[in-house]
């Protein structure tokens, strides 16, 4: 009888941020994210408006109605990004994220680089590029480790 190979844990891991993005409601692209320390997941996120807030696809986005590229003007969106909505469920829970590696569907952004870089997260393993310069930059800086990982 053959035995299946199992997932290697990046794969696992990253499958699970796959999921979370499953849950993103946001029109321009479903991100997800999971932070894990030790083999055990610490938080999840995924990309969407605060607790309570109108979902973009109900009332439209205002980025698209602008024309904004991707990449640029941040603060004209009505969403958090999967990054920030793990570290702030962590922070909410208590749960200490520091030491641990996020698993994200998209390249960080410049500001969600910035606060991986203070959440003292030691690693970003993404699958998906995303074009921004500065956020490159910024990690260069950190002693924040990046790899891509490729999904079989």
């Amino acid at each position: 009888m053959e035995t299946e190979k199992h997932p290697s844990w990046d794969q696992y891991f990253m499958k699970m941020a796959y999921m979370a993005a499953s849950r993103a409601n946001c029109v321009r692209r479903q991100v997800g994210a999971i932070i894990v320390r030790d083999k055990s997941i610490l938080a999840t996120g995924y990309n969407g408006p605060p607790s309570g807030a109108q979902h973009c696809d109900v009332v439209g986005c205002i980025r698209i109605d602008m024309d904004i590229p991707s990449g640029e003007r941040h603060e004209l969106c009505r969403g958090l990004h999967a990054e920030q909505n793990a570290i702030i469920q962590a922070a909410v829970n208590g749960v200490s994220i520091r030491g641990g590696v996020i698993y994200t569907t998209t390249f960080p952004c410049v500001v969600c680089a910035k606060m991986i870089v203070n959440a003292k997260l030691k690693e970003i393993i993404y699958t998906e590029g995303y074009p921004d310069e500065l956020s490159e930059l910024m990690l260069l800086e950190s002693d924040v480790k990046k790899r891509k990982l490729v999904i079989e």
